[in-house]
């Protein structure tokens, strides 16, 4: 029988953190052939879960300044990915929601995630793939509310 095994939390999370980090930057790097940056569909993302958010709702999920999130979402508008649009029942207050573009960016976007960490995961052997299996619940409640 297996024994119990109790990690350092701190030691855990030094060894962890420069993985994920790496992790990140490859995903990133997959979707730069289709024209936008991590931080782009990051926000594409946003709007998809949240359609009709206004830029100020979306600063401060992103944790930005509003005029910062002004200028993102116009240069989204202008490569035809986000729209504004009233909301209905306010006509004083605009949302934004995707665009058919915005939708196919981001099917493209996951097809290609998802086919970079596949061919990776091919690689493993049977073992390390139930590792990595089993630890996918616990690094999701990791992220707590946040959208994954």
């Amino acid at each position: 029988m297996p024994t119990a095994v109790t990690a350092d939390p701190t030691v855990l999370a030094n060894r962890l953190r420069p993985v994920l980090l790496q992790l990140n930057r490859h995903l990133r790097r997959e979707i730069h052939s289709l024209g936008v940056t991590g931080g782009q569909v990051s926000l594409l993302v946003q709007i998809k879960f949240h359609p009709g958010i206004g830029i100020r709702e979306l600063a401060a999920l992103e944790r930005m300044s509003v005029p910062g999130m002004s200028k993102f979402i116009s240069r989204l508008e202008e490569a035809g990915l986000v729209q504004r649009a009233p909301v209905e029942g306010d006509q004083r207050r605009v949302g934004l929601t995707l665009t058919a573009a915005g939708h196919k960016v981001l099917r493209s976007v996951k097809s290609k995630r998802t086919a970079w960490l596949s061919a990776r995961l091919r690689e493993l052997e049977p073992d390390e793939l139930e590792a990595i299996d089993a630890a996918i619940e616990p690094l999701t409640l990791l992220l707590g509310d946040d959208e994954t």
